[in-house]
């Protein structure tokens, strides 16, 4: 179990590590932010694959990774939407 969740604070910190690369933001996010993003970002992608009729995160594997990448750069660009109409 501890296992498990120290497995998904990495692949949740990679992948909103990549994301905040992609979308420029890597200067302004710490390392707790990207987990945040990473982790947040693996909902949502999973919740966006589902729609579609593809299975979300499946585990600790590549396209669990690239699930949760995506989802979390849909969360920073709507962040960046909501940010510059405040």
């Amino acid at each position: 179990m501890l296992l498990n969740i120290v497995l998904w604070l990495i692949l949740g910190g990679i992948a909103g590590w990549l994301a905040s690369i992609v979308m420029g933001r890597d200067a302004q996010m710490g390392a707790v932010a990207n987990i945040i993003v990473g982790i947040v970002g693996a909902l949502v992608g999973g919740l966006l694959m589902n729609l579609l009729g593809a299975p979300g995160t499946t585990g600790f594997n590549l396209y669990s990774l690239i699930v949760a990448f995506l989802g979390a750069v849909v969360l920073l660009f709507l962040f960046g939407l909501i940010q510059r109409a405040t």
